[in-house]
């Protein structure tokens, strides 16, 4: 696909995505994966022009079904309740994309999953997993840092080009044999030999790597820095599969993690064994030397050849005992010390002994960081697998749950439309006790039907309520009724209450109406009041055109409307009404919601203005009473 070949993209949006992704193909491998967000983060690029462009790449339809703004805003808005129940942004991404569509299986597959997810919900801990899923997201790719501490050393120039070419000198410094010096400065070396023309007889901080090895076997952070960055990550997935009883390979990978031996040698433990040492070894000789009785010609050795076999005696005896303490300290065995009174401490001793034993735990740091890299590589695709099953079954969890707490209840294909029990999806988490569930068809011969009766009546949300179970159904999702019947359309009209238009205006809603009446395609059109356009007396004529059109078609129609009588005079159409039946103790209306078929409901102006003199007070309350003196 060319970017240029989706409707709305012209060649410098196309340029500024291809920036923005680094190439096309990046860009469409991202909306294979419904990344609505990256898209939506370029500047200029709404979410919901996000969403129409990774729809079109998808082959989502929805553009083509929803051919008004009102049946638009009506599908944002189920998928804006949708979303309340996802968690990660993967599953926010999925149903942005939920796209209404007409092919009968897409519908049946999607809706068994939702159907199943349902099940699988109301058994689940939803707040454990809800808790869990809030830190679960895609695993983040991460880079290693560059390690000072650490020099590649190779043999040639060619090795060292080949390093280069493999980028490995981001991660450390890549040093020719033939012209580094000292290698002191690094607690760790990795030489890669091909003939070995290294002695390393005194270098204790160098570990040897063919130069046919992985990149992992010389830098193996390239391995264990993404599972460093995803740890976190990796706990929840497996705490999510374990609830699930999912399988999982992950207990074993945050085992081998763990293996790792994370803590460097502190060479201030050397310094405190030595001192003490001393420190102890120093009062042992002052007390032992006080002792020694030495005899004239003994003296005059000390004099003429240095120390006595007596003190010599006393040192050793007390210097074995010092290094006997630094080993059970250090566990290391050293002679650090100079053989005075008081001891010195030979600081050229002290810290190569150091520089040994640092260099000596890094090779073996890094043999087990390699192992380790090792084993967990050959892990890496399953858990990947593992973290996108996971972010898969949010999306299932927010369907299921979305279906589970509104109650939703799978819809049958038809050639109508019926529900029972409907109600409004606002309406769904509400006190039942407060709510009135509706029934309510729409079949042939009857395809049009006129919807009378009292304001506040709930007419419109009728209009709303059928609109949402054609769109939910069309998305292969479950319906908010006990039954339902839909027919699969082709398109679905929604045009909602207007204030009246000037002449240019009105032209631009004609040229946008009535030609539905000369298109083929199957449509559900629901029209709320559309007297308010213009004159009555020429709203009557339009609207009674329109039903003489639309009643010939395969086509479908609810028209809202205050002007029956007037529209009944031209044209024969099937009325329906919603009627008020009175006002209750607090003054409110009092509605049967289900229509009545084929009955011509009253409008209630006395009823409305009945309640509002009653609540009102004063002089507004004395203005309201005279006019219900006239009724």
């Amino acid at each position: 696909m060319d970017l240029r070949d989706i409707k709305g993209i012209g060649d410098k949006l196309a340029s500024r995505i291809i920036n923005h992704f680094g190439s096309q193909e990046e860009f469409l491998q991202a909306a294979g994966k419904y990344d609505v967000y990256r898209l939506a983060s370029m500047e200029g690029v709404s979410q919901r022009r996000a969403v129409e462009i990774i729809n079109a790449v998808l082959g989502n339809p929805t553009e083509e079904f929803l051919k008004t703004e009102r049946a638009v805003q009506i599908y944002e808005e189920i998928i804006q309740s949708i979303l309340k129940y996802a968690n990660t942004e993967y599953a926010k991404n999925r149903v942005l994309l939920l796209s209404p569509g007409k092919n009968k299986a897409k519908i049946q597959e999607n809706l068994n999953m939702v159907m199943a997810a349902k099940e699988k919900v109301a058994q689940l801990p939803r707040d454990d997993l809800k808790a869990l899923f809030r830190n679960v997201n895609p695993s983040s790719t991460s880079k290693p840092r560059y390690d000072t501490s650490k020099a590649i050393l190779v043999e040639s120039n060619e090795d060292y080009t080949r390093l280069m070419d493999r980028q490995l000198n981001q991660h450390a410094q890549i040093l020719n044999i033939q012209e580094v010096g000292s290698l002191d400065e690094f607690e760790l070396v990795v030489y890669i030999y091909r003939e070995g023309i290294l002695e390393l007889d005194e270098t204790s901080n160098l570990v040897m790597v063919n130069c046919d090895s992985e990149d992992l076997e010389i830098i193996p952070e390239i391995v264990l820095s993404y599972y460093h960055k995803n740890q976190a990550l990796l706990e929840n997935i497996l705490k999510i599969r374990q609830i699930l009883q999912y399988p999982s390979v992950l207990g074993d990978v945050l085992r081998i993690m763990d293996s790792i031996e994370n803590s460097p040698i502190d060479e201030k433990v050397f310094d405190t064994a030595v001192n003490q040492a001393k420190d102890h070894a120093d009062r042992k000789l002052e007390e032992a030397i006080k002792k020694v009785d030495l005899s004239g010609e003994e003296v005059l050795d000390l004099l003429n050849k240095g120390m006595s076999p007596k003190i010599q005696e006393i040192f050793d005896e007390i210097l074995k005992e010092a290094v006997k303490k630094i080993k059970e300290y250090t566990g290391i065995s050293f002679d650090p010390f100079i053989q005075k009174y008081p001891l010195e401490i030979d600081e050229q001793e002290l810290e190569r002994v150091k520089k040994r034993e640092v260099g000596k735990k890094e090779v073996k740091a890094f043999e087990e960081r390699v192992k380790v890299a090792s084993q967990l590589q050959l892990l890496k695709g399953d858990v990947e697998m593992e973290i996108q099953e996971v972010l898969e079954f949010d999306y299932q969890f927010t369907l299921g749950c979305f279906a589970f707490y509104h109650d939703l209840r799978p819809p049958q294909m038809g050639d109508g439309f019926r529900f029972k029990e409907g109600l409004h999806l606002n309406l769904a988490r509400e006190d039942p006790s407060r709510v009135q569930r509706i029934n309510y068809s729409l079949e042939s011969p009857d395809n049009v039907v006129l919807l009378t009766g009292a304001n506040s009546g709930g007419k419109t949300t009728l209009l709303e309520t059928l609109a949402q179970i054609s769109i939910m159904s069309h998305m292969g999702l479950p319906v908010c009724a006990r039954e339902a019947q839909v027919k699969l359309i082709d398109e679905l009209y929604f045009f909602s209450k207007k204030r009246s238009l000037d002449a240019g205006a009105f032209e631009s809603f004609l040229s946008t109406f009535m030609p539905i009446v000369v298109r083929e395609e199957d449509k559900l059109i629901l029209l709320d009041e559309l007297e308010a356009i213009t004159e009555l007396e020429a709203a009557v004529k339009i609207i009674s055109s329109f039903i003489d059109f639309i009643q010939d078609s395969k086509s479908f129609a609810i028209i809202v409307t205050h002007m029956a009588r007037e529209i009944l005079k031209t044209t024969n159409v099937r009325v329906d009404g919603i009627e008020a039946q009175g006002l209750d103790d607090e003054y409110n209306l009092i509605v049967d919601r289900t229509p009545r078929m084929n009955y011509f409901a009253r409008s209630t102006p006395e009823l409305i203005l009945r309640m509002v003199h009653q609540r009102s007070d004063g002089k507004l309350k004395d203005i309201y009473g005279k006019m219900l003196e006239r009724f």
